[in-house]
């Protein structure tokens, strides 16, 4: 019996698959080359980084770097401006400090070689502006002439951006340097930082924690002490995440008050949330500093989109006391008994100090987070979203999202019904991934900005000037935020209200708060709280910070409130 000749359309069909596959394989193999080379690149960077900094030590071997590393930004850029200072000491006693920190906890993801050239185009008696031979670290989505903004995607490899953001044109006319771009996770909308083409970061306090994110490198590298002034993003707490994290300070200012051209974003076009680009320091006068210096007739000519507000020195200086609002809990994520001591403690010092404090209740969060935040950032059902992952070697945390993302509408409101009864947070979850009308995303709209209104009303009811409020935290473990998307709701309100909120550091975590932990049970009793309790635990000595915030378009208030917050605790920790 002869064997059976197989068919012509089945030798064609064998031949087209194994053709597909062999295509398949060879854009896998092109695009883990491209990983390959943006790794060598970074690790070229830091090497040149370490020759930079060790030909200058050769040359100069009785600077002392450890002293100016000691100094504030004022009191740095004091001794640069009056010329006791050369900035060339500056520049490469950071750059040492930050390849220490890079090495330590992989926060820098390119070093940026012109930024030498820059240092020597830099010369006694030219017009110096405030942030004058300053070098300055740069968060990978905000966009350096000659450089990627790779945002984990390696689709963005090899592709430099033609023109500096308007924010780096505006540091540089300032006389500032930008010396490093620092790492992100995939996609920004995350608060760890974390992607497939240069790993994790770490927390520089400690190994195991997230740093934070989306401006986690940031985080990690101005809390090792390897940049003294670093600029982020923030679109649900992406620069407070971490500062809280790292110990640090940070400034989300209202949306536009500092101008995002030339700032990539996670999501194009979406306006439910508002997104805002701010500075990162160890302290609150150096964030005022880079403000003043920001706000200038540069940033008003080259975004006419932003206010032409200059910085209101007599707000910020101002002595008088303030009428605070604040709160110890959202009701929707229980806070660590570390958040919650640290508001009570901040309460206390402030009320010692003059100032009087008022309890704000809080309505409505959950709300919020489901209908403003997620389903305001998700609003197409997550469409534009997922086109960022299209032919990617990898997808991040985002599995079962991806899926439920491409779901129909249909199949969402099922799942949302089906789960209601067991966990109506993920039920929640699911029913905000819908895809939109446009009517119903105008009436969204209508909604958030009815809530802002509501919002302000309340606040001036009680003739606030400013509100002190819990900020998520210790730094939880790496990993953890992936799992914990809920714990957003203390940052992400002021994102969708869209108000100016600054984190300052006040205490550390404690025995105690670890012992109090495990009793922890969260509002819900669910997975998610059990989760949270976990991420939270073993952060004894981690920093815990709280939130400040103002009214819109009062950033100066908000500064001067965080100044007195930070003043406050370090005439405390002094008198202990």
């Amino acid at each position: 019996m002869r064997a059976a000749v197989p068919s012509v359309p089945a030798v064609l069909c064998g031949s087209v698959g194994l053709l597909l596959l062999l295509l398949r394989w060879r854009r896998w193999r092109g695009l883990w080359r491209k990983v390959k080379e943006a790794r060598e690149r970074q690790e070229r960077g830091l090497e040149q980084m370490d020759k930079a900094v060790r030909s200058f030590r050769q040359q100069h071997p009785s600077v002392d770097m450890v002293s100016i590393l000691s100094l504030s930004l004022p009191e740095l850029s004091k001794k640069i401006q009056d010329g006791s200072l050369p900035p060339e000491h500056v520049f490469y006693a950071y750059v040492g400090k930050a390849l220490q920190i890079a090495r330590e906890t992989n926060c820098i993801t390119e070093y940026m070689q012109e930024s030498e050239t820059q240092l020597q185009h830099t010369k006694p008696g030219e017009k110096k502006g405030l942030l004058y031979g300053v070098p300055v670290s740069i968060k990978d989505s905000i966009n350096c002439q000659g450089h990627d903004s790779i945002l984990g995607f390696v689709k963005n490899i090899d592709k430099p951006v033609a023109e500096d953001s308007v924010l780096v044109q505006v540091l540089k006319r300032q006389g500032a340097i930008p010396f490093v771009k620092t790492n992100v996770p995939q996609s920004l909308i995350s608060y760890d930082c974390n992607n497939l083409i240069f790993g994790q970061t770490c927390n520089p306090l400690l190994y195991t924690r997230t740093p934070g994110g989306s401006s986690g490198g940031e985080g990690a590298l101005i809390g090792g002490g390897g940049s003294i002034l670093g600029f982020g993003t923030d679109l649900g707490g992406s620069l407070r995440f971490p500062a809280a994290f790292c110990g640090i300070c940070a400034l989300k200012p209202t949306g536009n008050r500092l101008s995002k051209k030339g700032v990539v974003s996670g999501i194009f076009g979406q306006k439910s949330v508002t997104a805002a680009v701010g500075p990162m320091a160890k302290d609150v006068e150096s964030l005022a500093l880079c403000m003043r210096a920001l706000l200038c007739e540069d940033m008003f000519n080259l975004d006419s989109t932003v206010p032409p507000l200059p910085f209101n020195e007599e707000v910020y200086s101002s002595t008088q006391p303030l009428r605070i609002g604040y709160y110890e809990t959202d009701f929707f994520t229980m806070p660590s008994p570390a958040m919650r001591r640290a508001v009570r403690e901040t309460k206390q010092l402030l009320e010692e100090a003059g100032h009087t404090l008022v309890p704000f209740e809080l309505t409505n969060v959950d709300y919020s987070v489901y209908n403003f935040c997620f389903r305001g950032m998700f609003a197409d059902g997550g469409v534009t979203f997922l086109k960022n992952f299209e032919g990617e070697l990898e997808k991040g945390n985002i599995g079962i999202l991806s899926w439920l993302m491409k779901s129909p509408n249909w199949i969402k409101t099922l799942l949302s019904w089906i789960t209601k009864p067991f966990v109506p947070r993920l039920s929640n979850v699911i029913r905000s991934m819908r895809a939109n009308t446009v009517e119903e995303l105008w009436s969204l709209h209508h909604e958030i900005e009815e809530s802002c209104h509501q919002f302000i009303a309340q606040w001036k009811k009680l003739n606030l000037d400013v509100m002190l409020c819990p900020m998520l935290g210790p730094a939880l473990l790496i990993g953890y935020p992936a799992k914990l998307s809920v714990a957003v709701s203390y940052t992400m309100l002021y994102n969708s209200l869209d108000f100016p909120v600054g984190v300052v550091p006040v205490t550390l975590a404690t025995d105690e708060d670890e012992k109090e932990l495990k009793n922890y049970q969260g509002y819900f009793q669910d997975w998610w709280d059990r989760t949270l309790a976990t991420a939270f635990s073993s952060a004894e000595g981690m920093p815990v910070a709280v939130q400040c915030v103002a009214l819109p378009w009062q950033e100066e208030l908000c500064l001067r409130f965080m100044k007195e917050v930070e003043t406050l605790v370090m005439k405390k920790n002094m008198i202990v």
